[in-house]
Protein backbone atom coordinates (compact mmCIF):
# COMPACT_ATOMS: atom_id res chain seq x y z
CA UNK A 1 0.00 0.00 0.00
CA UNK A 2 1.46 3.02 -1.03
CA UNK A 3 -0.27 6.67 0.05
CA UNK A 4 -0.39 9.45 -1.58
CA UNK A 5 -1.12 12.84 -1.87
CA UNK A 6 -2.80 16.14 -3.30
CA UNK A 7 -0.94 18.58 -4.31
CA UNK A 8 -0.29 21.28 -1.88
CA UNK A 9 0.38 24.09 -3.72
CA UNK A 10 3.21 26.39 -3.47
CA UNK A 11 6.36 24.90 -2.22
CA UNK A 12 8.06 27.23 0.53
CA UNK A 13 10.62 28.58 -2.29
CA UNK A 14 7.84 29.48 -4.23
CA UNK A 15 6.03 31.19 -1.66
CA UNK A 16 8.79 32.91 -0.78
CA UNK A 17 9.45 34.55 -4.26
CA UNK A 18 5.40 35.07 -4.93
CA UNK A 19 5.43 37.12 -1.99
CA UNK A 20 8.79 38.78 -3.34
CA UNK A 21 6.58 39.54 -6.48
CA UNK A 22 3.96 40.75 -5.08
CA UNK A 23 6.21 43.52 -3.66
CA UNK A 24 8.04 44.20 -6.64
CA UNK A 25 4.62 44.55 -8.84
CA UNK A 26 3.48 46.82 -5.61
CA UNK A 27 6.01 49.31 -5.94
CA UNK A 28 6.05 48.88 -9.81
CA UNK A 29 2.44 50.30 -9.40
CA UNK A 30 3.50 52.51 -7.26
CA UNK A 31 5.99 54.00 -9.38
CA UNK A 32 4.23 53.91 -12.99
CA UNK A 33 0.29 53.85 -12.31
CA UNK A 34 -0.18 56.02 -9.12
CA UNK A 35 2.98 58.55 -10.14
CA UNK A 36 1.70 58.48 -13.77
CA UNK A 37 2.38 62.54 -14.30
CA UNK A 38 -1.52 62.38 -15.68
CA UNK A 39 -2.41 61.72 -11.87
CA UNK A 40 -1.00 64.97 -11.04
CA UNK A 41 -0.89 69.09 -12.41
CA UNK A 42 1.81 70.42 -14.37
CA UNK A 43 4.47 70.34 -11.07
CA UNK A 44 4.52 66.34 -11.50
CA UNK A 45 3.98 63.49 -8.78
CA UNK A 46 7.07 65.09 -6.61
CA UNK A 47 5.74 68.55 -6.32
CA UNK A 48 2.18 68.72 -8.01
CA UNK A 49 -1.58 68.62 -6.64
CA UNK A 50 -3.17 65.00 -7.44
CA UNK A 51 -5.67 65.22 -9.63
CA UNK A 52 -7.84 62.04 -8.47
CA UNK A 53 -7.36 59.33 -6.11
CA UNK A 54 -4.41 57.63 -7.74
CA UNK A 55 -2.47 60.71 -7.29
CA UNK A 56 -3.58 60.48 -3.71
CA UNK A 57 -2.68 57.81 -3.05
CA UNK A 58 0.95 58.27 -4.11
CA UNK A 59 1.21 61.22 -2.06
CA UNK A 60 0.74 57.96 0.72
CA UNK A 61 4.63 57.98 0.81
CA UNK A 62 7.33 54.85 0.76
CA UNK A 63 4.42 52.72 2.68
CA UNK A 64 1.62 52.66 -0.03
CA UNK A 65 3.99 50.36 -2.22
CA UNK A 66 4.34 48.06 0.97
CA UNK A 67 0.72 47.71 1.18
CA UNK A 68 0.04 47.19 -2.11
CA UNK A 69 2.42 44.26 -2.00
CA UNK A 70 0.42 42.84 1.29
CA UNK A 71 -2.86 43.77 -0.77
CA UNK A 72 -1.15 41.93 -3.72
CA UNK A 73 0.09 38.75 -1.73
CA UNK A 74 -3.01 38.34 -0.53
CA UNK A 75 -4.83 37.82 -3.67
CA UNK A 76 -2.17 35.80 -5.10
CA UNK A 77 -2.50 33.02 -2.00
CA UNK A 78 -6.48 33.83 -2.15
CA UNK A 79 -6.10 31.84 -5.64
CA UNK A 80 -3.84 29.20 -4.84
CA UNK A 81 -5.23 27.87 -1.50
CA UNK A 82 -9.00 28.07 -4.43
CA UNK A 83 -7.09 25.73 -6.53
CA UNK A 84 -5.34 23.54 -4.27
CA UNK A 85 -8.41 23.06 -2.08
CA UNK A 86 -10.68 22.85 -5.34
CA UNK A 87 -8.49 19.85 -6.56
CA UNK A 88 -8.06 18.39 -2.67
CA UNK A 89 -12.25 18.77 -2.53
CA UNK A 90 -12.24 16.20 -5.67
CA UNK A 91 -14.71 15.59 -8.15
CA UNK A 92 -18.23 15.72 -7.22
CA UNK A 93 -20.28 16.49 -3.86
CA UNK A 94 -18.42 15.21 -0.70
CA UNK A 95 -21.47 14.77 1.04
CA UNK A 96 -23.09 11.95 -1.12
CA UNK A 97 -19.41 10.67 -2.12
CA UNK A 98 -19.21 9.69 1.87
CA UNK A 99 -22.73 8.25 1.39
CA UNK A 100 -21.74 6.31 -1.41
CA UNK A 101 -19.13 4.89 0.13
CA UNK A 102 -20.89 3.81 3.51
CA UNK A 103 -23.18 1.77 1.44
CA UNK A 104 -20.51 0.56 -0.38
CA UNK A 105 -18.61 -1.03 2.25
CA UNK A 106 -21.91 -1.73 4.36
CA UNK A 107 -22.83 -4.16 1.26
CA UNK A 108 -19.25 -5.85 1.36
CA UNK A 109 -18.31 -4.35 -2.40
CA UNK A 110 -14.76 -2.99 -0.96
CA UNK A 111 -13.74 -3.26 -4.92
CA UNK A 112 -16.24 -0.83 -5.40
CA UNK A 113 -15.63 1.77 -2.77
CA UNK A 114 -11.98 1.63 -3.52
CA UNK A 115 -12.66 2.53 -7.51
CA UNK A 116 -14.95 5.06 -6.15
CA UNK A 117 -11.99 6.55 -4.16
CA UNK A 118 -10.10 6.62 -7.50
CA UNK A 119 -13.18 8.06 -9.10
CA UNK A 120 -12.86 11.13 -6.46
CA UNK A 121 -9.78 12.40 -7.09
CA UNK A 122 -9.14 14.10 -3.63
CA UNK A 123 -7.82 14.35 -0.53
CA UNK A 124 -11.13 13.03 1.12
CA UNK A 125 -10.58 9.80 -1.15
CA UNK A 126 -7.28 9.06 -0.85
CA UNK A 127 -8.06 9.04 2.74
CA UNK A 128 -10.98 6.61 2.37
CA UNK A 129 -8.54 4.49 -0.01
CA UNK A 130 -5.70 3.82 2.24
CA UNK A 131 -8.34 2.86 5.24
CA UNK A 132 -9.83 0.23 2.25
CA UNK A 133 -6.64 -1.07 1.19
CA UNK A 134 -5.99 -2.09 5.06
CA UNK A 135 -9.43 -2.94 5.44
CA UNK A 136 -8.83 -5.80 2.37
CA UNK A 137 -5.35 -6.42 2.98
CA UNK A 138 -6.17 -7.18 7.14
CA UNK A 139 -9.75 -8.96 5.97
CA UNK A 140 -8.53 -12.49 5.79
CA UNK A 141 -5.41 -12.31 7.75
CA UNK A 142 -5.86 -15.32 10.35
CA UNK A 143 -2.49 -14.12 11.89
CA UNK A 144 -4.19 -11.19 13.69
CA UNK A 145 -7.20 -10.86 16.22
CA UNK A 146 -9.97 -8.50 15.06
CA UNK A 147 -8.56 -6.12 17.82
CA UNK A 148 -5.31 -5.89 15.97
CA UNK A 149 -6.82 -5.49 12.95
CA UNK A 150 -9.27 -2.45 13.77
CA UNK A 151 -6.02 -0.73 14.84
CA UNK A 152 -4.37 -1.49 11.78
CA UNK A 153 -7.26 -0.19 9.54
CA UNK A 154 -7.52 2.91 12.30
CA UNK A 155 -3.71 3.83 11.76
CA UNK A 156 -4.17 3.75 8.06
CA UNK A 157 -6.42 6.04 8.32
CA UNK A 158 -4.55 8.47 10.60
CA UNK A 159 -1.16 8.26 8.74
CA UNK A 160 -3.17 9.40 5.41
CA UNK A 161 -5.57 11.94 7.19
CA UNK A 162 -1.91 13.21 8.57
CA UNK A 163 -0.36 13.28 4.96
CA UNK A 164 -3.25 15.48 3.60
CA UNK A 165 -3.93 17.70 6.26
CA UNK A 166 -0.82 19.46 6.03
CA UNK A 167 -1.09 20.27 1.93
CA UNK A 168 -4.39 21.81 2.88
CA UNK A 169 -3.86 24.06 5.47
CA UNK A 170 -0.59 25.17 3.88
CA UNK A 171 0.13 28.98 3.07
CA UNK A 172 -3.05 29.62 5.02
CA UNK A 173 -0.56 31.31 7.59
CA UNK A 174 0.41 33.59 4.54
CA UNK A 175 -2.72 35.00 4.48
CA UNK A 176 -3.47 35.06 8.25
CA UNK A 177 -0.09 37.30 8.77
CA UNK A 178 -1.28 39.47 5.57
CA UNK A 179 -4.63 39.74 8.03
CA UNK A 180 -2.72 41.05 10.93
CA UNK A 181 0.14 43.33 9.10
CA UNK A 182 -2.22 45.02 6.74
CA UNK A 183 -3.77 47.16 9.39
CA UNK A 184 -1.03 47.92 11.38
CA UNK A 185 1.55 48.73 8.73
CA UNK A 186 -1.64 50.97 7.38
CA UNK A 187 -1.09 52.89 10.67
CA UNK A 188 2.64 52.79 10.84
CA UNK A 189 1.74 54.66 7.39
CA UNK A 190 -0.73 57.02 8.75
CA UNK A 191 1.37 58.24 11.30
CA UNK A 192 4.43 59.13 9.73
CA UNK A 193 1.87 61.24 6.45
CA UNK A 194 0.35 62.87 9.89
CA UNK A 195 3.80 63.83 11.26
CA UNK A 196 5.05 65.01 7.91
CA UNK A 197 1.74 66.90 7.28
CA UNK A 198 1.86 68.56 10.66
CA UNK A 199 5.99 69.48 10.21
CA UNK A 200 5.29 70.70 7.25
CA UNK A 201 2.26 73.44 8.26
CA UNK A 202 4.92 74.23 11.32
CA UNK A 203 7.83 75.35 8.66
CA UNK A 204 5.26 77.36 6.99
CA UNK A 205 4.87 79.64 9.69
CA UNK A 206 0.86 80.26 8.86
CA UNK A 207 -1.77 78.34 8.84
CA UNK A 208 -3.03 76.58 5.95
CA UNK A 209 -6.18 74.43 6.62
CA UNK A 210 -5.69 73.53 2.66
CA UNK A 211 -2.72 72.22 2.75
CA UNK A 212 -2.76 70.28 6.24
CA UNK A 213 -6.50 68.76 5.17
CA UNK A 214 -4.20 67.32 1.87
CA UNK A 215 -1.63 65.98 3.94
CA UNK A 216 -4.33 64.37 6.29
CA UNK A 217 -6.47 63.02 3.34
CA UNK A 218 -2.78 61.26 2.22
CA UNK A 219 -2.08 60.05 5.10
CA UNK A 220 -5.51 58.60 5.49
CA UNK A 221 -4.72 56.15 2.23
CA UNK A 222 -2.49 53.96 3.87
CA UNK A 223 -5.45 53.35 6.70
CA UNK A 224 -7.51 52.63 3.74
CA UNK A 225 -5.36 50.14 1.82
CA UNK A 226 -3.97 48.54 4.72
CA UNK A 227 -7.90 47.92 5.79
CA UNK A 228 -8.62 47.12 2.62
CA UNK A 229 -5.75 44.23 2.75
CA UNK A 230 -6.77 42.98 6.41
CA UNK A 231 -10.15 42.75 5.54
CA UNK A 232 -9.93 40.74 2.34
CA UNK A 233 -7.48 38.55 4.20
CA UNK A 234 -9.85 37.62 7.05
CA UNK A 235 -12.38 36.51 4.80
CA UNK A 236 -10.46 35.04 3.06
CA UNK A 237 -8.75 33.03 5.76
CA UNK A 238 -11.70 32.09 6.67
CA UNK A 239 -13.47 31.23 4.04
CA UNK A 240 -10.64 28.65 3.15
CA UNK A 241 -10.79 27.77 7.26
CA UNK A 242 -14.41 25.70 6.82
CA UNK A 243 -13.35 24.21 3.84
CA UNK A 244 -10.83 22.76 5.27
CA UNK A 245 -12.76 21.58 8.31
CA UNK A 246 -15.58 20.68 5.67
CA UNK A 247 -12.93 17.97 4.04
CA UNK A 248 -11.46 16.96 7.41
CA UNK A 249 -15.55 16.02 8.70
CA UNK A 250 -15.84 14.37 6.04
CA UNK A 251 -12.19 11.95 6.25
CA UNK A 252 -13.59 11.43 10.11
CA UNK A 253 -16.81 10.42 9.15
CA UNK A 254 -16.02 8.26 6.24
CA UNK A 255 -13.52 6.37 8.51
CA UNK A 256 -15.51 5.84 11.17
CA UNK A 257 -18.05 4.44 9.27
CA UNK A 258 -15.26 2.05 7.42
CA UNK A 259 -14.11 1.01 11.17
CA UNK A 260 -17.67 0.81 12.60
CA UNK A 261 -18.49 -1.42 9.75
CA UNK A 262 -15.50 -3.90 10.24
CA UNK A 263 -16.29 -3.87 14.20
CA UNK A 264 -19.69 -5.47 12.70
CA UNK A 265 -18.94 -7.78 9.98
CA UNK A 266 -15.35 -8.42 9.87
CA UNK A 267 -13.18 -11.04 10.76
Amino acid sequence: MSNKKTSGGFPLIVSAIAILICLVIGIVVYKFVLGDPANFDAEGPEKGHPHNFFGIMYKGGFIVPILLGVLFTVICFFFERLITIQKANGAGNTDKFVAKIKSLVAAGDLDGAIAACDKQKGSLGNVVREGLMKYKFVQNDSTMDKESKVAAISKALEEATALELPMLSKNLSVISTCASIGTLVGLIGTVVGMIRAFGALAAAGTPDTAALATGISEALVNTLVGILSSALAIIFYNFFSNRVDQITYAMDEAGFSIIQEFQTSGK
